[in-house]
């Protein structure tokens, strides 16, 4: 027999039922505040996006070359980093525009440290509030050095807090479809790379370039933290990256020049970065310097339309687990994807 049903019983919890707590966060006004950015900062981020800008378009016949760790999780090994590639930046800037890989943001095919801005302590305890300062302070530093930075924006409430800093991001290549990182690329105001899928498909990103091209309206964040709703205007500096996919590299020249047909056929300019890790490497750092010379080869032979590289590098060779205190973690060494060494990036920076 059924149950009676009790009119006036209390009705059962049906918002927030997976939810385990909730904590406010700084506000991006709150963390500017603490962490100011300089008319000279801004000045460094201005001219190094019009240079960034330049170089896609083709105004500009130098290399733009994204370099450096993985992922950050030591703000003070990636400075040091940042010493070392200012200081060879100037070198090379005649023929090279070099921006530092500053990736605060790790996306994630199951599980697994998500990032610096995510468990800046290494630890699970996920003091997100920490992180961001975190982040925005070794940005700061970084530009102090008159060297400009490059990230990777996953969540789309960070740029909110940071994006003023940077002069060139990436969507990747697990979120080139997702329709939101394509309405907050349209709204980004520095020149934005979309990686290829993971199964290599060159047409995700374009679709998500002639997406980002187009203003949207989409909920957001104001500056005091408030819900809002975000009106873009579009950006038109979104361009390629390739870095290969399940069925391997994508860096040849028959790939390089298919992709190139394929932005020309959709109406776009055919500027393309080849990423020299991830899928185009087999993730073997041993074998990045391969997929960077050639890049060289094909960008001597002229008409390729490869505007830029990517490098993963960092002070050490390799990579380390995250297990047990970060006080063990061996400096200078990766513990994300495993990278190149110092001595071996500055090699062939300077073959370029």
């Amino acid at each position: 027999m059924d149950s009676p049903v009790l009119e006036n019983a209390p009705a059962p919890a049906v918002e927030n039922v997976r939810v385990a707590g909730v904590t406010r966060l700084i506000t991006p006004t709150q963390i500017k505040e603490a962490f100011p950015a300089t008319d000279r900062h801004f000045n460094l981020v201005t001219r190094t996006r019009e240079a960034a800008r330049a170089v896609i378009r083709g105004s500009d016949d130098r290399l733009l070359v994204v370099v450096g760790p993985c992922s950050i999780h030591d703000p003070e090994s990636a400075l040091e980093y940042a010493r070392r590639l200012a200081e060879l930046s100037r070198e090379l800037e005649d023929r090279l525009l070099v921006v530092m890989r500053v990736y605060f943001e790790k996306p994630r095919t199951t599980i697994g440290w998500k990032g610096l801005v995510n468990d800046p302590h290494l630890d699970e305890s996920f003091d997100i509030a920490a992180g961001l300062a975190m982040a925005r302070k070794l940005l700061l530093d970084i530009l102090d050095l008159g060297l400009p930075t490059a990230t990777e924006f996953l969540d789309p409430i960070v740029p909110q807090y940071i994006a003023d800093l940077i002069t060139w991001a990436a969507i990747g290549a697990r979120t080139t479809e997702s329709q939101t990182h394509r309405e907050m690329a349209s709204g980004l105001s520095m020149p934005v790379g979309f990686k290829n899928a993971t199964d290599g498909s060159v047409q995700t990103a374009i679709d998500a370039m002639n997406s980002a091209r187009t203003p949207h309206r989409f909920l957001g964040i104001d500056q005091d933290g408030a819900t809002s709703i975000i009106k873009t205007a579009g950006n038109v500096d979104a361009h390629l990256v390739l870095r290969g996919g399940r069925q391997g590299p994508n860096h040849s020249p028959a790939d390089v020049a298919k992709a190139r047909t394929a932005l020309l056929k959709s109406g776009l300019h055919p500027a393309i970065m080849v990423d020299c890790s991830h899928a185009n490497s087999g993730k073997d750092p041993r074998r990045q310097p391969d997929v960077w010379r050639s890049v060289r080869d094909q960008r001597r032979e002229g008409g390729s339309g490869i505007v830029g590289a990517m490098l993963e590098s960092h002070l050490h060779f390799g990579s380390q687990p995250l297990e047990g205190r970060p006080s063990n973690l061996a400096y200078g060494v990766s513990i994300t994807d495993a990278c190149l060494d110092w001595e071996t990036t500055a090699s062939l920076l300077r073959e370029a």
